[in-house]
């Protein structure tokens, strides 16, 4: 299967096309939104898929220091949480958040924590607090917020004291990260006469707002109003409620890529056609290089001949910038170039999403060149083996293990890593059988 030393992990090449039904876990994105939802909700929610990964682990680790009662079970499965709102109100501070490494948690817990007097300390691993947080701050300062930066203004740590309401109309940017964008959202409810919210620009990986303007919706807020630069909610509540977490989107970019490079079908279970995440729509980039593929209403299959070329596509992928580092890895396996725009902003993600990538996936001989906002990937037929480094990054990680699918002798540096989003993707790796051609 791999073989396996200290923080280095070997990849075992497929000797044929693979044929698998995988299960990926729920969507953290989904998830984290629905906790938010559900601690600040009146009443009691029932969670049903709470993601495994680290990110979901430090969003209850926080919601619980801030006084939410959650009860976290097994069920088909499943993790299942319930969880009892606290309407609306935290408790006083001084409050120590620990975030660890996940971007999302720390910017939804910020926006969180400034509803309450506090004061409440917001902290991470140290690649956490390299990474920006001057939007929300900055927004939250704007609506009222008293913000303390603990070493640099818009990193983390900070203190944040709240409430808000200073102000119903703030403006931000668009196209840095849309985790501000949903932060806000999902504590508008809770200001008074609510909130305007101004985008100086255009808004990246919308797909995003959508499944925060869904989950909200679910709870029982639905006065929300998304333009092109503007986004509106108003004063409400949320209330309890029975939610289903549907499976990550992300995560199973990486199985429906094993199936594109090293043929062969690949079905993922519980993900189809009504599927809210837009990682969702990968599906058709992978029909458009030249797979083929059914989706039904409980699941999604990627199939691809062997003797059937890859093609190299110009696609912008802002909407679905999470799967870059999956793309890119297909693209090394086409027979033309493949161009990615629209997608600058993830210089700034848990690595930088371009720079680093193209390093590491040039070390196997690639030919990876990092354009203003996005990546020209030129195939090659001289592709090798390599130990490549994750840069703190679960999506470089599980992208270079489909990569040591067709190219023999990839190892992979701390892959642990993948327990930020999929702790067991090694395993779910090994398990897609492969068979001689």
């Amino acid at each position: 299967m791999t073989l396996e030393v200290p923080d280095r992990r070997r990849v075992r090449r497929a000797d044929g096309p693979v044929i698998a039904d995988v299960v990926v876990p729920p969507s953290k994105s989904i998830a984290n939104r629905a906790l938010i939802c559900a601690a600040l909700a009146e009443g009691e929610s029932e969670i049903v898929g709470i993601a495994p990964g680290d990110d979901t682990s430090a969003m209850l680790d926080c919601l619980e220091r801030l006084g939410v009662v959650i009860d976290v079970t097994e069920r088909d499965q499943r993790l299942v949480a319930t969880i009892t709102g606290n309407a609306g109100v935290l408790p006083d501070g001084p409050i120590s958040l620990q975030t660890r490494l996940a971007g999302t948690t720390s910017r939804f817990i910020t926006a969180l924590a400034a509803l309450g007097a506090g004061p409440y300390v917001i902290d991470g691993a140290p690649p956490l607090r390299a990474r920006p947080m001057a939007p929300l701050h900055n927004s939250l300062a704007a609506l009222g917020a008293r913000i303390e930066p603990g070493e640099e203004w818009g990193h983390l740590p900070v203190t944040v004291s709240g409430p808000l309401g200073g102000a119903d109309a703030v403006m931000m940017p668009g196209n840095v990260s849309s985790q501000y964008v949903s932060a806000l959202m999902m504590v508008a409810p809770y200001i008074r006469r609510g909130m305007r919210l101004g985008l100086s620009t255009e808004l990246v990986s919308r797909p995003y707002v959508d499944i925060t303007r869904s989950v909200m919706a679910a709870f029982g807020v639905d006065d929300v109003d998304v333009s092109e630069r503007t986004i509106h909610v108003g004063e409400s509540c949320y209330f309890g409620t029975d939610y289903t977490v549907e499976p990550d989107a992300s995560s199973a970019s990486y199985a429906l890529a094993a199936a594109a490079v090293a043929g062969g079908a690949v079905s993922v279970k519980g993900l189809g056609y009504d599927a809210l995440q837009g990682d969702a729509k990968f599906i058709d980039v992978l029909v458009s290089m030249g797979c083929t593929a059914t989706v039904s209403a409980g699941d999604m299959v990627v199939m691809r001949r062997r003797d059937t070329p890859l093609r190299g596509i110009d696609i912008n992928m802002a909407d679905i910038s999470d799967l870059v580092p999956t793309m890119a890895v297909v693209a090394t396996q086409a027979v033309t170039p493949t161009r990615i725009t629209g997608v600058g902003f993830i210089r700034e993600k848990e690595s930088d999403r371009l720079g680093d990538l193209a390093a590491e996936l040039n070390k196997t001989g690639a030919q990876v060149v990092v354009e203003d906002d996005g990546l020209l990937i030129v195939p090659t037929d001289m592709l090798h083996g390599a130990v490549l480094d994750t840069h703190h990054d679960h999506r470089l990680g599980m992208a270079f293990g489909v990569l040591g699918l067709v190219v023999d002798g990839i190892e992979v540096n701390d892959p642990s890593v993948v327990s930020k989003s999929w702790p067991a993707f090694w395993e779910a790796l090994d398990a897609i059988p492969a068979r001689h051609s």
